[in-house]
């Protein structure tokens, strides 16, 4: 009780009769109402949320999903690496944060996930650029087919399971070694509630999202060990270009949402904040599970 009595103190208004207090704080936070440099402290200090410090890569990062939680982890103090197949589009979005942040939070480069030295040149930039990786977010995917399984293309079929999954794994495997030498790390594979039901138009593409829950499962047994934690998020149907043909069309949009509890689809930041909660020590017990945000639909 001394060290309660001690750390806690009563709050009065500024000017007021000290006697007449409104309530009970810490004193630390007394002393951060008054002094700005003490409160960004305690802010700084408190934070479950706080990257400073940390460097993110982020493919697919040019537009939609990957773009916000580009944005939110640069918002969070993370340098942030903006990847996608064109370097102009990278580079506008970089400059976008570098901007917004007052400070150098983003650099662009370029790299198609379909190309396996892409993807190590991307981590090989980040390296020589930025020093370290210490997230990764798998977001970048590709769907070429939309309609029945009986009727896709071998190719198609192959471009999917390329993409989506082998080439999640070729990145992880080029960027985890320096993880599990620091003894730390977050992975983040952006998946979809796709791997977790059926659907008559997008088949493939939700087979190889289930695989990128397993693949997460996996290499959460394997990396555990390491402090390095490996975790997917499952958004809904979410107001992008990529998702366009599911939410454009009256129709579709309207069987997509009438199960919906909050009755409408996502907005790319919608899923931002899930991918700071994976990427910084808020989720440092969580490993190997999916984070579903979609509005309620799959309950």
């Amino acid at each position: 009780m001394d060290e309660l009595a001690r750390s806690w103190h009563p709050v009065s208004l500024p000017g007021a009769d000290p006697r007449c207090s409104i309530g009970w704080a810490p004193a630390r936070s007394i002393l951060a109402v008054f002094n700005p440099a003490a409160r960004d402290d305690v802010e700084s200090q408190m934070s479950l949320f706080d990257l400073s410090g940390k460097v993110a890569v982020i493919t697919g990062s040019s537009r939609g999903i990957g773009k916000a939680i580009a944005e939110r982890l640069a918002e969070h103090g993370a340098r942030v690496v903006i990847s996608s197949r064109k370097a102009d589009a990278c580079g506008e979005v970089a400059a976008a944060i570098n901007h917004a942040r007052g400070t150098a939070a983003a650099i662009p480069i370029a790299a198609n996930i379909s190309r396996k030295e892409d993807l190590r040149n991307l981590v090989d930039e980040t390296n020589r650029q930025l020093g370290r990786i210490d997230v990764l977010v798998c977001n970048a995917a590709s769907n070429p087919y939309y309609g029945p399984l009986a009727n896709i293309e071998d190719d198609q079929f192959r471009k999917i399971l390329e993409n989506n999954v082998i080439a999640n794994h070729w990145l992880i495997n080029f960027t985890v070694p320096q993880m599990i030498e620091r003894k730390e790390g977050s992975i983040i594979i952006i998946s979809s509630i796709g791997g977790l039901r059926g659907s008559p138009v997008i088949g493939a593409y939700n087979v190889s999202k289930a695989a990128d829950f397993q693949l997460a499962r996996n290499l959460a047994v394997e990396y555990g060990r390491h402090n390095v934690r490996v975790n997917c998020i499952a958004p809904g149907l979410v107001r992008t270009d990529f998702a366009r043909a599911l939410w454009e069309n009256p129709e579709t949009l309207k069987r997509a949402t009438s199960g919906a509890p909050l009755g409408r689809i996502g907005e790319p930041d919608e899923i931002a904040g899930a991918a700071v909660f994976l990427a910084s020590r808020a989720s440092s017990f969580m490993t190997g599970q999916a984070v579903v945000v979609d509005g309620g639909v799959t309950i």
